[in-house]
């Protein structure tokens, strides 16, 4: 595998297919270019996701993200794409992607993209006393 900035996603089976659970992957050095200044913009991503049959492959997952470093993007369509993206990969039943872009000019941006598949129902969750 690479280690240069790369677009492909690879995936792997998910080794529980019959039960529901999070995967919850914190990036929290994702860089892109600001497309009117062309200065770069730093956020924590924060993807959860509920799997089907595949999960994301972790580095596969790093080399991607690394590929936004030169590329020009307002906050709300990088964060659509790299869902879009992700959700084309490995189809989960659940997926939210969570952008925490870092102050500028005093300004905090935060985009919240979400994915559900139509043919999934989330459980109902266990409130413990």
């Amino acid at each position: 595998m690479s280690t240069q900035p790369n677009t492909d996603l690879e995936t792997f089976p998910n080794p529980n297919t019959e039960r529901d659970y999070t995967i919850r992957i914190d990036t929290p050095e994702f860089t892109c270019l600001c497309p009117k200044t062309g200065q770069p913009d730093f956020a924590t991503l924060t993807l959860e996701y509920v799997p089907n049959e595949s999960c994301i492959e972790l580095k596969s997952f790093k080399l991607y993200i690394w590929s936004y470093r030169d590329k020009g993007a307002f906050h709300e369509a990088v964060t659509n794409s790299i869902l879009a993206d992700l959700v084309k990969a490995c189809e989960p039943r659940f997926m939210r992607l969570s952008a925490e872009f870092n102050v500028r000019g005093g300004v905090y941006t935060t985009v919240v993209a979400e994915h559900k598949d139509s043919n999934w129902e989330p459980s109902t969750p266990v409130q413990l006393p």
